[in-house]
């Protein structure tokens, strides 16, 4: 364990759009992520052939800047809990003085968001907050290659909840 002082960090902005009705929150981008400034940019992180298999949409085939209003036209956004905190290296039990997103707006800019999942425990963590507010809540093994002890296959089922109705709240957002 290195004695370096950890570094302070900003997250990305939130890829959200009135019509989506799926929020997957991730807890803070990588250093991967942050150095090219794109949300699940480290090439193992399963995140995007994730949400190509749920959408049928090849997300992962696509640049960057191609993928986002692809995945905004299937209902789904991306942010994550943290909008800053202070860490060395990538994984979350680096992270140090953090500071939660603003979700106070959610509901306005987002009127159809219906469920909200966390990408792994930590930002699974923030689940009941979400859930007193009214949301449906999921939280899910994260993409990150340092959670590799379930399979590509194993994620996929589990992941499958993320896009499956739920109820008649689901299906007024429609």
């Amino acid at each position: 364990m290195s004695n370096a002082p950890a570094i302070a960090l900003l997250g990305l902005a939130p890829v959200i759009a009135p019509n989506i009705r799926i929020l997957i929150l991730g807890s803070f981008p990588g250093a991967a992520s942050l150095a090219a400034q794109q949300y699940y940019a480290h090439p193992r992180n399963q995140l995007w052939p994730l949400l190509s298999a749920l959408t049928g949409a090849d997300l992962a085939g696509w640049p960057y800047a191609e993928r986002l209003p692809r995945l905004l036209a299937h209902d789904i956004g991306l942010w994550d809990v943290l909008g800053a905190c202070e860490r060395n290296g990538s994984l979350d039990t680096n992270i140090r003085k953090a500071e939660a997103n603003d979700f106070g707006l959610l509901r306005q800019r987002c009127p159809a968001l219906r469920r909200v999942a966390f990408n792994g425990k930590k930002s699974g963590s923030f689940a009941a907050q979400f859930a007193a507010a009214g949301f449906e809540t999921l939280v899910l093994p994260s993409s990150s290659p340092a959670h590799a002890t379930l399979s590509f296959e194993q994620k996929l089922a589990a992941w499958r909840k993320l896009v499956e109705p739920a109820g008649p709240a689901w299906e007024a957002g429609r």
